[in-house]
């Protein structure tokens, strides 16, 4: 039997950015861009250029074969092409501000390595119907969020907060700068998920079914909670423990209300 499970239909021509000069304009005007692509043939001062301008709002750049580029099929790219996204993306610490200040317990869905875009869907509309605040991915190791993530998600990508940082480790630091106990999941963890204390500032961090969460996020956390199971399983899938775990939080939360 023919799997689609990896596969992702090409951007169409309206979503990409072709050149270097249209891409660098594009940045510095501030479009949102999901990725961009560098030819390896592509000169090392502009491929520099392209990069330092990329750091600067968190776009990831990958530096790929000239026929990477070539397979777009969109036309003469002179050695970049840019996607454009289909989300706006938020600064951290900008969310964190608002939630607080309108009142509301920040609760937060962090993502270690998760690169298939349906469970990224699928993890972004439970997510959007628990009351999460925003969801935290990095720049690099994630899968892309396009159509068919947008899609997946029934449009809660297009509604909910998604902030892309540089850094895991940092955004962990910047949340507990702002007073919010951060959650690792994991199936050999001590503490029993309904023992969890979803009420104050929370943020869950979950990892990819095959590599779990990066040791230094999980060192980095304040406590690290399991899913209790009664059959004898290696794991259940990401998306389905996102949102066991977030109706958790959520009935948790509304118990205080």
């Amino acid at each position: 039997m023919k799997s689609f499970r990896n596969k992702q239909a090409r951007p169409k021509k309206n979503k990409l950015i072709l050149s270097p000069r249209l891409v660098l304009q594009a940045l510095e005007q501030g479009e949102s861009l999901d990725r961009i692509y560098v030819s390896t043939a592509l000169s090392s001062a502009l491929m520099l250029q392209l990069k330092k301008a990329a750091a600067l709002v968190t776009v990831p750049v990958q530096v790929v074969p000239p026929v990477k580029l070539d397979a777009f099929n969109a036309g003469h790219h002179e050695g970049c092409v840019a996607l454009k996204s289909r989300i706006t993306y938020q600064t951290l610490q900008e969310v964190i501000d608002w939630v607080v200040g309108a009142g509301r317990v920040p609760l937060f869905l962090m993502l270690d390595g998760i690169t298939d875009v349906r469970n990224i869907g699928g993890i972004a509309r439970t997510a959007f119907c628990t009351g999460v605040d925003a969801i935290i991915i990095p720049d690099k190791g994630v899968g892309a969020l396009q159509e068919d993530a947008v899609l997946t998600s029934a449009g809660a990508l297009e509604k909910i907060a998604v902030c892309r940082v540089d850094s895991l480790l940092k955004a962990i630091d910047t949340l507990h700068l702002n007073g919010v106990q951060v959650f690792a999941t994991q199936m050999k963890a001590n503490t029993p998920l309904p023992h969890a204390n979803f009420e104050i500032p929370s943020c869950i961090i979950l990892g990819s079914e095959d590599k779990g969460i990066y040791p230094a996020l999980l060192k980095a956390a304040d406590a690290t909670v399991f899913i209790p199971m009664r059959g004898d399983f290696d794991s259940l899938n990401v998306s389905v423990s996102a949102g066991i775990i977030l109706y958790e939080a959520m009935k948790q939360r509304m118990k205080s209300l």
